[in-house]
């Protein structure tokens, strides 16, 4: 049975949603800093291998803001920590652009312990919080072609269009193609 690792009640819906039967394994792994989400992403998944042999998942999602010069990036917990969803708009507001990009990476380890990475991303703007203040940075980032941030939309809607379910339909594919 594939295993998401996370403690992240949120998360685990969202994948629950997407990819149906999918257990969770809530361990703390350490988060290495590190700009290449991917090798944040293996760590994660060389250190859950420790608590489980099973297929094994793992996501990591960043937001690159285009006027902080791709920052916050694989950093985003750490500055919504720091200044809050509202603080971190105010911050890229102030730069003048607010184009984002949104972006997931899931890591998928067989139980052999081969990786793969299956990405998506989403583009949009940085807009002061409106809706729920439930789930990170999701009341600040309202996606293009959409006039609602992700915390308005319906949690059905946003599942259908995030960057977190491209990179699940993704791995979905691979996972039906073996």
């Amino acid at each position: 049975m594939l295993t998401f690792v996370t403690g992240n009640k949120n998360k685990l819906a969202e994948v629950q949603a997407i990819l149906g039967d999918v257990q969770q394994l809530d361990v703390e792994v350490h988060e290495i800093q590190e700009l290449d989400p991917h090798a944040i992403i293996k760590h994660k998944l060389d250190e859950a291998r420790h608590h489980s042999k099973a297929e094994l998942i793992v996501e990591d999602t960043s937001l690159y803001c285009d006027g902080l010069k791709g920052l916050p990036g694989p950093f985003i917990k750490w500055f919504l920590k720091l200044l809050g969803p509202a603080g971190l708009a105010k911050l890229v507001i102030g730069t003048g652009n607010t184009r984002a990009t949104a972006k997931s990476i899931v890591g998928y380890s067989s139980p052999s312990g081969e990786i793969e990475f299956f990405e998506g991303r989403i583009t949009g703007t940085i807009v002061e919080p409106r809706g729920p203040d439930k789930f990170g940075w999701d009341p600040i980032f309202m996606p293009e072609g959409f006039c609602q941030t992700f915390a308005e939309m319906p949690q059905d809607q946003k599942n259908k269009i995030s960057m977190r379910r491209q990179a699940l339909d993704k791995l979905k594919t691979h996972l039906r193609s073996r």
